[in-house]
């Protein structure tokens, strides 16, 4: 018997795309107000497990082939480029620059090197947490 959940898989679309959409504005947020990778990535997290619960888990995985492994490993590696940057300039571990640049169109802009470090953030925990709940998920016991 096949089921038809279509107000389901519906609105599981605009609330998906909704919480993804905020993830990555309290990604953004975070430099000046409560926000950052981790809230960011936990948000992000949440979206993508929206999904899979509401849709088939193998649907999913065939729509978004993501290995969540790879993208811990590469979260955890542009941390440990940011970290080890610095070191290439005679500084600490871990120092993080800051200064504006004049960009066109946008005009004056603050970059900073946290945002490297804050996107590594992102990755490891949206990778970990993902990883944690599909494999739970995927157990056949």
């Amino acid at each position: 018997m096949k089921t038809n959940y279509l107000m389901l898989h519906t609105i599981t679309r605009i609330v998906a795309l909704i919480i993804l959409s905020f993830s990555v504005y309290l990604f953004f947020a975070g430099h000046y107000t409560p926000g950052g990778g981790f809230i960011g990535g936990l948000m992000f997290a949440c979206g993508l497990l929206l999904l899979y619960l509401s849709f088939d888990l193998n649907k999913i995985q065939t729509v978004l082939p993501i290995d969540f492994e790879k993208v811990i490993a590469i979260g955890l590696l542009i941390g440990l480029g940011t970290g080890l940057n610095s070191m290439l300039f005679g500084d600490p571990f871990f120092t993080m620059y800051f200064d504006y640049f004049n960009i066109w169109p946008f005009g004056e802009v603050a970059l900073t090197t946290t945002t490297p470090f804050a996107v590594a953030i992102f990755l490891v925990v949206v990778g970990v947490a993902l990883l944690t709940i599909l494999t739970i998920a995927g157990d056949e016991a």
